[in-house]
């Protein structure tokens, strides 16, 4: 058996499987109303599924390019790289500071502000707030940043079209095998409790709402990035448990909340050394407290870093001893190998955790000391 592709297509068949199922989920009328903010909050997730697993399938599945259209391909790319955060090299600190405030929120305000009579434009706005278990979850703008559509075409486009994108989604899972099972799919959405969901509420000037907290008013560029971190925190923290119903792990739910926590200290540390955007004290003292904790030193330890790169594109790292690697074992037991202080991905699991609620309680003091939302 080659051990190294099984890895890669078992992997793939994981997270086929997981979007289907997901699916179901999205099917149960009485969550109906939770589907929109949900789906939004695991977009850039599933965009990483197909980037990654068409660059490792397109060469020996010529059938598979029929699914990824050019511009769809372009769609998923962008809405996969915005998982980076300050990790993109592509754009860096400055180039994503830049791309929120000149594209995303000048084609929010240009579309949702300046409509109405002078007198009355005080009450226009042009940010909507998502939370769940009162905690911030996404944004309109969190939402725009990961969808892989530029702001602007994303506001101007239709219902038909919007549905056709979902649609070259579900093709391509399709053809990797994902099936939609009549019973629900047992995902963290089924577990989703609707009342605990917050509609669009405190509608806000984005000005306002990004000029306090975080960094201060005189920062808000920064301070709309963090509020990215802040929601994409909140949401595996508070949606996605860290095991199923039957205490075991599923392989793509324990993907989402490693990555998500692995990029935004990853994001943060880029932040804490880059020398050409200097904090306030209490910035500096809120990025201590995150990372600096002992399980985020833990995720963020260099040898950790195969592991990351293994939950994203598939393959193993070329030096690991394959008489490691356990099928039968929670992500392949690569949790033992590439993490000391870990016997088994339960005890992985529990660091996830710490880092995931440290974070994300650190996060929202940093971005409201005074605790709204």
């Amino acid at each position: 058996m080659d051990i190294r592709a099984s890895v890669i297509r078992q992997g793939i068949a994981n997270d086929a499987a997981w979007v289907g199922r997901l699916a179901a989920d999205f099917g149960d009328p009485e969550r109906a109303e939770c589907a929109g903010v949900i789906s939004l909050c695991v977009m850039p997730y599933i965009a990483l599924f197909v980037h990654e697993s068409y660059a490792k399938l397109a060469t020996s599945d010529p059938v598979l390019a029929a699914h990824v259209s050019t511009d769809f391909k372009a769609i998923v790319a962008r809405a996969r790289h915005s998982l980076k955060l300050f990790e993109d090299t592509n754009r860096g600190i400055g180039g994503q500071l830049d791309y929120f405030r000149d594209e995303i929120r000048a084609a929010h305000a240009g579309h949702f502000t300046s409509n109405a009579p002078r007198t009355f434009r005080f009450l226009e706005t042009d940010l909507g707030l998502f939370s769940y278990g009162s905690r911030l979850i996404s944004t309109t703008h969190a939402a725009n940043f990961h969808l892989g559509i530029s702001p602007r075409a994303t506001l101007a486009m239709t219902g038909q079209e919007i549905m056709a994108i979902t649609e070259q989604y579900g093709r391509y899972f399709g053809h990797l095998g994902a099936q939609v099972p009549a019973g629900g799919g047992a995902t963290f959405f089924s577990k989703i409790d609707p009342r605990e969901m917050g509609e669009i509420e405190n509608d806000t000037h984005s000005a306002d709402y990004y000029g306090r907290g975080f960094d201060g008013p005189g920062n808000m560029d920064l301070n709309a990035l963090l509020a990215v971190f802040r929601c994409m925190v909140n949401f595996v923290s508070t949606a996605i448990p860290s095991v199923d119903s039957d205490g075991g792990f599923d392989y793509t739910e324990f993907k989402i909340r490693f990555l998500t926590i692995y990029q935004v200290l990853g994001s943060l540390k880029v932040l804490r050394t880059d020398q050409r955007y200097p904090l306030t004290p209490r910035s500096t003292r809120a990025l201590q407290e995150i990372l600096d904790a002992p399980a985020a030193r833990v995720i963020m330890n260099r040898s950790a870093r195969p592991f990351r790169n293994t939950l994203v594109h598939y393959n193993l790292n070329r030096h690991i001893d394959l008489s490691k690697v356990d099928f039968n074992a929670p992500m392949f037991n690569l949790a033992s190998v590439y993490f000391p202080s870990c016997n088994d991905l339960d005890d992985l699991a529990e660091i996830v955790e710490q880092a995931l609620e440290n974070t994300a309680a650190v996060i929202d003091e940093w971005a409201d000391p005074e605790g709204s939302v």
